[in-house]
């Protein structure tokens, strides 16, 4: 039983909050069932999840949320919500057809995603509880700044089956953030019954025995009920910085979305019984039962709920659509440009530095230039140890706990974390070591998705400001999910970068691009060369590589190999293997960025040597070389005086034994034997 305070009743609370929440109430009413009827005039709303059922619940949720401190995650049926909240009649519209004057996003998200961005009320995915994680990245940056406000994070109780719910729960307890998870719950997720998705007949009961978790119970379709209950559990967040719970019990009236058919899996008597508990007649019979109000006086509100409704569809209809051009605005913000440095290059020539020491004296640099920077992943921060490689070895110790701090090992609370806690800020940036090794990232991949279209989908309101780290590549004896290639699956998302360097250098430059850059990048490390001596090279203290700008390792005329990470050291040998037994120049290029990709300089040395090689680490089947070869094909296909040829991984698992790796991956056997094919060709 709840003993949370009662401070809301049919009879304590004011008539004028009373008849406020009426109107709230009415106009989400109003605009729940108007939506329907835009799909079947063809104007729109094709997704629409009623909230008929939730009122209560969702009236809370807006009332407590303070726009000015406070960070709302509403999902797809929080129309109530997202009104209690402040967004009119017109702002629902708008999103409901998806017009350019969405707040969310411009029609760049589906209906029914409600959002204000400008207001902390999140556009989040329609991948249902993802944004738990979100929440409790922010409630992180919350408390970080002791800021006075707490993280909301709202969703059906079907959708905590996900494993990334619970990953946020954990992870919000372990670190005692101020977030408050509700959990609608209206007993079905779409068409499957409770009782199909778990055990507990309710399911924040999963969660009892997580320490510094409070739950609390309420009834969902009760107005008083579930204000007495937010309010407390805000209290809770707010003062006593401990993550809650809200499982408020809920009855959906209407099918899941207008593309199902309850009847079809629900029988009279419950369809009877669900009507019989609408939350909004119950609140309008209170009212008049207890003389709160005057039928006159409701009469009144809903007659300005229906005018307002009217102006607003009206203007929902004259508002122009997104225009098709805009789709390449927002993909990816522009980045960082370096004056000093505009091509990668340098000329300094100090003392070699190990690939690994350009990148954690760079992570060290920039965490001094930069407060607001932090780091964290798997293994990073034990005593002296910083990660599995080191990398982040020596940064807890200089820039404390609160900066540089280890998280659990699970990969998408990693990644949906960082995702969260550079909205609280434009000026954060975050760095993550995405997995311990690329081939562990794949349960992040959920996170990894949501991430590369933040940007466009709130049409330039909110960049993820992330730097993903991932060690890469075999060549280690390491098998499975230690030794294979992942960046030709990364690089087919837009709204992401991606970086692949082969030499201490560029790796230093990169890294502080990167960091310095808004929006996502993700930064591949050839993990058999941290230590290795031929990818050392000198470093300036400053050094910055741009994005997408090629680097031409080794002049050539004869032929062009194309090529980045572990594989660049091994052209370079074969091409002076080649030019001093053979007199044959081949030119090199280094690409370091893959996303974006140099094309110009690709073309430049195809129109100059007529024949192309491209070698990677990573299968030859659908391989990144795949691409690079298409974009030759279409763009350079006259100058080629052969086909373009490609060397890389058999399409195989990389194996344990080193036999079994051996035969897997490229090598300069594999490389030489190409280049003189093709020479010969």
């Amino acid at each position: 039983m709840n003993n949370y305070p009662k401070l809301y009743s049919i009879n304590k609370t004011d008539k004028e909050t009373l008849l406020k929440w009426y109107k709230i109430l009415f106009l989400g009413r109003t605009l729940d069932e108007k939506a329907p009827n835009y799909l079947k005039q063809a104007i729109g709303w094709s997704y629409h999840a009623p909230a008929a059922g939730h009122d209560g619940i969702q009236l809370a949720i807006g009332q407590v949320f303070n726009r000015e401190t406070d960070h709302l995650f509403p999902y797809y049926r929080d129309l109530v919500t997202n009104v209690s909240a402040g967004l009119t009649a017109e702002e629902i519209i708008y999103n409901g057809i998806s017009k350019d004057a969405d707040v969310a996003g411009g029609g760049r998200h589906m209906s029914n995603h409600f959002a204000k961005p400008e207001w902390n009320i999140h556009n989040v995915s329609s991948c249902t509880g993802n944004h738990t994680l979100h929440a409790a990245g922010i409630a992180r940056a919350i408390k970080t700044y002791k800021s006075n406000g707490v993280a909301i994070s709202s969703q059906g109780e079907s959708s905590v089956s996900e494993g990334y719910v619970y990953e946020a729960v954990n992870g919000a307890t372990k670190e005692q953030l101020p977030v408050v998870f509700v959990f609608q719950d209206n007993g079905y997720g779409i068409s499957v019954p409770k009782k199909d998705q778990q055990a507990n007949r309710k399911v924040a009961k999963n969660f009892e025995g997580l320490k510094h978790l409070k739950i609390i119970y309420c009834n969902g379709k009760d107005v008083f009920d579930s204000m007495n209950a937010m309010t407390e559990a805000m209290r809770i967040a707010r003062e006593e910085q401990h993550p809650v719970i809200v499982q408020a019990n809920c009855v959906r009236i209407h099918s899941h979305s207008n593309s199902d058919r309850h009847e079809l899996y629900r029988d009279n008597n419950e369809l009877g019984y669900v009507l019989e508990y609408d939350p909004l007649a119950k609140y309008r019979r209170l009212l008049l039962r207890y003389n709160r109000a005057t039928e006159d006086e409701i009469k009144v509100i809903e007659d300005e709920v229906a005018a307002e409704v009217k102006v607003a569809h009206k203007k929902g209809l004259m508002a122009p659509h997104p225009t098709p051009e805009s789709i390449h605005d927002f993909v990816i913000p522009s980045p960082y440009v370096s004056e000093k440095y505009p091509d990668g290059t340098h000329t300094y020539e100090g003392e070699p530095k190990k690939l690994i020491e350009g990148l954690n004296e760079t992570l060290k640099a920039e965490f001094r230039h930069n407060p607001d920077t932090y780091i964290w992943g798997q293994d990073i921060a034990n005593k002296d140890k910083g990660g599995i490689f080191n990398v982040s070895k020596g940064m807890q110790q200089e820039f404390g706990k609160e900066r540089v701090f280890n998280a659990p090992i699970a990969e998408d609370f990693i990644m949906g974390t960082a995702n969260g806690m550079v909205r609280f800020d434009k000026k954060i940036r975050v760095v993550v070591e995405g997995a311990e090794f690329a081939d562990y990232f794949w349960p992040a991949m959920e996170q990894f998705v949501e991430t590369t279209h933040e940007y466009w989908r709130t049409k330039g309101q909110f960049s993820p400001n992330i730097t993903v780290r991932l060690a890469s590549g075999g060549y280690i004896g390491g098998g499975l999910y230690h030794s294979q290639n992942i960046e030709s699956a990364l690089t087919t998302f837009p709204g992401v970068r991606i970086v692949y360097p082969s030499f201490a250098d560029d790796a230093a430059g990169l890294l502080r691009t990167c960091m310095r850059s808004e929006g996502m990048t993700v930064f591949m490390e050839p993990k058999a060369l941290y230590n290795a001596p031929k990818a050392a090279t000198p470093i300036p203290d400053d050094f910055e590589v741009p994005f997408g700008k090629a680097r031409i390792r080794r002049q050539g005329d004869d032929l062009t190999i194309i090529t980045y990470g572990n594989t660049t050291h091994m052209c370079l040998e074969v091409a002076e293997h080649l030019n001093q037994e053979e007199g044959v120049n081949i030119e090199v290029i280094d690409l370091r960025s893959l996303l974006p990709l140099d094309t110009e300089t690709i073309l430049n040395s195809v129109k100059k040597t007529s024949k192309v090689l491209i070698v990677h680490e990573d299968k030859v089947f659908a391989g990144f070389g795949g691409e690079v070869a298409a974009q030759i094909a279409a763009d350079a296909f006259e100058y080629l005086d052969a086909p373009v040829k490609r060397v890389g991984s058999e399409f195989t698992p990389v194996g344990f034994n080193r036999t079994l790796e051996a035969a897997v991956l490229p090598n300069n056997k594999k490389i030489l034997d190409a280049v003189k094919e093709l020479l010969a060709y």
